[in-house]
Order: C-alpha cells, then structure tokens, then sequence
C-alpha cells in the first residue's frame, strides 16, 4: 500500500509545441523558477500581462509560481521528501497559507475561463489547450503535495491526461506531455495489485521502464520541463538505489541553474550516497 505513496509523481504541466523561436518571457520565467527566483519570475510575468492579458497562458505561469513558491517555503521539493514514503503522507508537518491557495485557484480559474472561450472558436489552439492542462496540473499537484487527498487526486488527473494525449496527436507532437504520462506510468507501475483493481486510466500500462523512458523524451526533447524531468528521474534513481544515475541529472541542474540553493544542497547529499570512482 505505501506504493500509493508516489502520488507526488502527478506533476502534470505540459509545454506548447517546440518551434524555432526565440525564448518568451514566458520561457524566462520558468527559467527564473528553476533558479528560485520567485520575485523574478512574477515581474517577468506581471510585465507580460500587461501586454497579452488575453493569453491564458499567463494564468497558468502564474499559478505554478504560487505552487512551487509554496512547495519551497514547506521544504516539499527537497528529494529525501519524495524518497521517504512517511514525509510523504506527514500533514502535520505542513503549513499550508491559505492566501497562497486562493491565489493558485484564482489563477487557475482565469486560465480556464480564458482558454475555454479560445477553445470554444478554436478547438484545436494548442497554447490554450496547453494553459488547460497547466491550470489542471497545478490543482492535482497541490491536492496531492499539500491536502493530501489522494483519491481526489487520482480523478483529478484525468483531465490533465485528456490534454496530454490531444497534444501529443498533434503535428509536431508535443514532446513535453510525455512528462504526464510518463509519471502516470510509473505511479500505476508501483500501486500494489489490489489497489490497481480500482485504478484504471487509459492507456497507461503501469510500466516503470516505460515510465523512464516517457521522461528521458523529455529530457532530450522537451521545453519548459526539461529541468523538471531531470529532478523526477533523480528521484525515481534514488528510490531505485542508483545514485550514481541520480547525482548526474543533478549536476546538470547545479550547472545550468548555480544560484538554486536547493540543488547544490541535493548534489552534496547525494555525492555522499554515490559510490566513489577509484
């Protein structure tokens, strides 16, 4: 049953279509987040609604930034959370700000108001398709790390998955949503038999190796959530026991993102669980 504990794997953000483009400020954003920068990422985003307020994608960056905000000050995004099934399930520990909450929901409802009215006209807009699952991802995200309501969560990501397929199926695909899925995977890969009688998502096999498999696509191929899929297999590593495989996406994290406090701290611990080259 403490399989079910990998429920924190739900991050379910998915990036828009990969063109040649020079990076937006909503690219520098989410740079900005990997870096902890959290006031720098919402002055990049406060700027940017002020000229595109009708871009739901905005909403949804805005609603990350209170999620990861918030995940941070409660110490949730450090690996020995993820790694230790009882931090995982640990409400008392958790001091969630309620002002927080309802900004990250005010946010998400705005991205849905505002891509549902594109979607009305235009069914097939990936980037308000893409704000959707965003908006959807955030809420199964925080329902998960934070309230802890399990089974909610589980109907909840559902939506996220909808989306996921959609824009895989587009041309070109959207390598990003395979970050979705791949942690479906391996979520329903770990759930012990008897929970699986009463889990079922489409399309998804309960492979863990595919699993990996879904995350390295992003890794290699991915946008927005190329970092994010190094952190989730470095955890998936370390609940392998393979700190070696672990503390190699992390230096690459420490490399590209030095001022993140958080990932020189894990690059430290987990160079003490690596074994030594001779």
């Amino acid at each position: 049953m403490r399989s079910i504990l990998l429920t924190f794997l739900f991050v379910v953000v998915v990036a828009p279509p990969q063109k040649a483009q020079a990076q937006t400020e909503i690219d520098q954003a989410f740079q900005r987040m990997y870096a902890f920068d959290f006031p720098g990422m919402n002055a990049i985003l406060d700027a940017y609604v002020k000229v595109h307020p009708e871009d739901p994608l905005v909403y949804s960056t805005r609603a990350i930034a209170c999620l990861f905000s918030e995940l941070q000050r409660m110490n949730i995004l450090e690996t020995d959370f993820f790694t230790d099934d009882d931090q995982v399930t640990d409400r008392k520990r958790l001091k969630p700000d309620p002002a927080s909450r309802d900004r990250l929901f005010q946010m998400t409802g705005e991205a849905r108001r505002r891509a549902g009215a594109i979607l009305s006209t235009s069914p097939n807009d990936a980037n308000a398709m893409f704000a959707l699952c965003m908006a959807a991802g955030v809420e199964t995200d925080y329902t998960i790390l934070v309230e802890k309501r399990y089974i909610r969560s589980f109907s909840m990501s559902r939506e996220s998955q909808k989306y996921a397929h959609r824009l895989l199926n587009m041309t070109p695909p959207v390598m990003d949503a395979y970050l979705t899925l791949g942690m479906v995977e391996y979520v329903v890969g770990s759930m012990n038999w008897f929970f699986r009688l009463f889990v079922h998502f489409d399309q998804i096999q309960g492979s863990k190796q595919k699993a990996v498999e879904n995350l390295q696509k992003v890794v290699s191929n991915g946008r927005y959530y190329k970092p994010l899929a190094k952190i989730l297999l470095s955890v998936i590593y370390l609940r392998n026991k393979q700190p070696a495989q672990a503390l190699a996406l992390l230096k690459e994290m420490e490399r590209d993102y030095p001022e993140n406090p958080l990932i020189r701290s894990e690059v430290q611990k987990v160079s003490a669980k690596a074994p030594r080259k001779i």
